[in-house]
């Protein structure tokens, strides 16, 4: 379960955004369940394609744990990933609201998802570094008054393709997890660079509705729907086939 504490405002990159009981409850209220007409997919897994899913659900696994020197080092890379030329004081420290956490101690907002969600944010951000500074600054667009938190809806994000995928299933049985697993037989970095279009999805939906932050559950609905249309294309094989990956630049 998905739970984050009531706070005050936070600042979140120069934008403005809402309490914390914003986001608590939005995995919950967002329809991220199994589409209930879509019957059981009969079809096989090749030996790759069920490795690769294998590793994904062990990630999936992995827990946040600020006491562990790699997971330390990878939330220290985050930051300097973000702001490359601004100093981190500590890895509990206010300067974590800027990016978009909901308190000074990141590793609160990891509860429900964990490491993995930690691990698309330093993807993308390693892969798309244009991108990740355009929607971590909000430099597109016209942007509403109050913004969404960037770092917790990449957690937000990560939780929604795994409940979407249906990753948990010993075979997914939905067709966006089906033609997923043709994707991850193709690139196992698959999961991470759907992640990264979702996220472009996620803001592009946000524009278009001219959403504020009390819209941020009909917006990630809204996404989700989008990309599980993408995902159900005949022509599209692999992450970069999808239409909206033409949203991300480097």
């Amino acid at each position: 379960m998905f739970l984050l504490v009531p706070v005050c405002m936070i600042v979140v990159a120069k934008a403005m955004v809402g309490p914390r009981t914003w986001f608590g409850g939005i995995l919950h209220r967002t329809g991220l369940r199994r589409h209930g007409s879509e019957k059981f997919l009969d079809y096989n897994l090749s030996v790759i394609q069920e490795q690769r899913l294998q590793r994904l659900r062990e990630r999936c696994h992995v827990p946040f744990d600020l006491t562990r020197p790699d997971h330390q080092d990878s939330l220290t890379a985050l930051w300097y990933a973000a702001f490359p030329k601004v100093h981190l004081s500590g890895l509990v420290s206010e300067q974590w609201k800027d990016m978009g956490w909901q308190g000074p101690n990141p590793s609160t907002d990891f509860r429900g998802c964990g490491f993995i969600a930690l691990e698309n944010l330093l993807f993308f951000s390693r892969t798309y570094p244009a991108s990740f500074q355009s929607l971590l600054f909000k430099q597109d667009g016209n942007r509403a008054t109050w913004e969404y938190p960037f770092a917790v809806a990449g957690i937000n994000l990560t939780y929604m393709l795994i409940q979407m995928l249906d990753i948990f299933s010993e075979k997914p049985r939905c067709i966006s997890g089906k033609n997923f697993v043709k994707m991850i037989g193709e690139d196992e970095e698959a999961f991470d660079m759907l992640f990264c279009v979702a996220f472009e999805m996620m803001d592009a939906q946000w524009l278009a509705r001219n959403a504020s932050y009390m819209q941020f559950n009909d917006v990630l609905q809204a996404t989700r729907t989008q990309l599980e249309r993408e995902l159900s294309l005949e022509d599209v094989l692999r992450v970069r086939d999808l239409p909206a990956y033409n949203l991300l630049y480097k």
